[in-house]
C-alpha cells in the first residue's frame, strides 16, 4: 500500500504545472526615460511647426506690403502713359518742362482732362519730410498740388524717387518718355525682417506728340 501512494504521489506531482518566475511591464527608469524622449519630440515638432506658421505670416504680411507698392506704382504709370504735356522738378505745372537731370516732382495733363485749365494737373512727388502727405511716402494730387494723397503704406519707407522726363516740347521728333526709379524698404508693422527694393520703370506717351 504504501508503494501504491509513494507512486501515485510522483505521479501527482508530475502533472503540477511548472511556472516560471517572470516580471512583466516597465521599470520606473524605463518609463521615465520614455516620458522624457517623448517630451523633448514633441518640444522640436512645436517648436518648428510655430516657425513654420511664423514665417508663413510673415511672408503673407510682406507680401501684402509689396502689392500695395506694385498696385501704386502701375496706377502711376497707366496714367503717365494716357497724359500729356508733362512737367518735371519745381515751377508752373502746366507748362511742359523736360528733367534729364531728375527731379522728385512730375506733373502731367490726365487723360480726358482740360488742357486750359491750369489747376487739374495730376502731381505725384515723393516727400522725404512729411509735409505733404507723409514722410518718406508717395503723395498724388489731381488738382495740381492743392491737395495730396499718400497713395503707399506707412510699410513702405521710400527712400529715393527720381523722374527723368525728356521730349516734352511739341512738334520735335522725340516722343514724350518718363522713366521713375524708386527705392526704399518695406515691411510689416508685426515684423522686424524688411526688405529693400530697387524699381525701375518706363512709360511713354501714347498720344502722337504732333
Amino acid at each position: 500500500m504504501s508503494g501504491e501512494k509513494s507512486s501515485h504521489s510522483a505521479f501527482s506531482s508530475n502533472l503540477q504545472p511548472k511556472t516560471k518566475n517572470l516580471s512583466s511591464g516597465f521599470t520606473l527608469i524605463e518609463m521615465m526615460v520614455a516620458v522624457a524622449l517623448f517630451a523633448v519630440v514633441m518640444l522640436i515638432s512645436v517648436s518648428t511647426l510655430l516657425a513654420l506658421v511664423g514665417a508663413n505670416r510673415k511672408a503673407q504680411a510682406l507680401q501684402s506690403v509689396m502689392n500695395n507698392l506694385n498696385i501704386a506704382l502701375d496706377g502711376m504709370v497707366r496714367g503717365v502713359r494716357m497724359g500729356s504735356s508733362y512737367h518735371c522738378g519745381a515751377g508752373t505745372y502746366s507748362v511742359a518742362q523736360d528733367c534729364q537731370n531728375g527731379g522728385t516732382v512730375l506733373a502731367f495733363e490726365a487723360f480726358g482732362g482740360n488742357s486750359t485749365d491750369p489747376l487739374d494737373q495730376w502731381v505725384y512727388a515723393f516727400d522725404p519730410t512729411g509735409s505733404i502727405c507723409g514722410q518718406n511716402r508717395i503723395c498724388k494730387s489731381e488738382d495740381s498740388g492743392a491737395h495730396f494723397l499718400a497713395i503707399t503704406a506707412p510699410e513702405v519707407s521710400i527712400d529715393t524717387m527720381t523722374f527723368y522726363i525728356v521730349g516734352t516740347a511739341r512738334g520735335d521728333d522725340v516722343q514724350p518718355k518718363i522713366v521713375v526709379e524708386v527705392k526704399g524698404t518695406a515691411g510689416a508693422l508685426s515684423i522686424k525682417t524688411r526688405t529693400s527694393f530697387n524699381i525701375q520703370a518706363t512709360a511713354g506717351q501714347r498720344l502722337l506728340d504732333l
